[in-house]
């Protein structure tokens, strides 16, 4: 089937907006918009920038906006979108070339929740036993890919680039609410402020986004009334 994709362009080098281009290539039904991009790179435009590396869904480094919402190009399919298919970068940052976007400020919000466990008792002879129940606790949060999908969706964020964002809440949820953690005060300080949790205004676009998924706004949720209890 002959696919068109409309393709918002732009490169820092010639251009002093974004402008518009339109391609044609011959796909099957069940080809991914990846797949469609890779044509137009591979035989009608060797200049198109995006990022992609596993295709499978779990790198989450070709999240773009696909007829106006925020998917990976791996995971959604050809048959699945009404053409013409539009695709332009993620909004909310600075594009650095087509849908190539720099995630500089994002990946530093990640890192400011620290998100690693946290260690301050002395370290047991063995392995931290956790029950089923406590792995359970924060199983929706551990399946974030950092695409960037919910932040970027999320009108709070347009507003306020100072946003910490719902990518970084939930990489902090997940260890908040990890029995073997010892860091959930550091973290719920972070987060309690108003360019943290309290700037979400529950509009749920961010779940929606979420390519794997996730609760995002339950998550967000669950580490406000954590800090207004003062427990997890």
């Amino acid at each position: 089937m002959l696919v068109t994709f409309k393709l918002l362009r732009f490169d820092p080098d010639k251009d002093d907006k974004s402008h518009w281009e339109t391609y044609q290539v011959e796909l099957e039904p069940t080809d991914r918009v990846l797949d469609g991009l890779e044509a137009i790179k591979g035989r009608l435009d060797g200049t198109l920038g995006y990022r992609r590396s596993c295709a499978h869904g779990v790198c989450g480094s070709d999240a773009m906006l696909i007829n106006g919402r925020n998917h990976l190009a791996c995971k959604t399919l050809v048959k699945n979108v009404k053409q013409p298919i539009t695709i332009e970068p993620m909004r909310g940052f600075k594009v650095l070339k087509d849908f190539i976007v720099d995630m500089d400020g994002f990946f530093q919000k990640y890192r400011h929740v620290q998100p690693y466990l946290i260690e301050k008792s002395p370290r047991p002879e063995k392995e931290r036993l956790q029950s089923p129940e406590q792995r359970e606790r924060f199983d929706d949060t551990t399946k974030c890919i950092l695409c960037g999908a919910c932040t970027t969706s999320c009108p709070s964020f347009w507003a306020n680039p100072a946003y910490i964002g719902p990518a970084a809440i939930v990489q902090a949820h997940r260890f908040i609410f990890d029995s073997r953690d010892e860091g959930k005060e550091e973290r719920l300080s972070v987060l309690n402020t108003n360019e943290g949790v309290w700037r979400c205004r529950t509009i749920f676009n961010c779940v929606e986004a979420c390519p794997r998924g996730i609760n995002v706004t339950r998550a967000i949720g669950e580490v406000k009334q954590a800090i207004l209890k003062g427990k997890v």
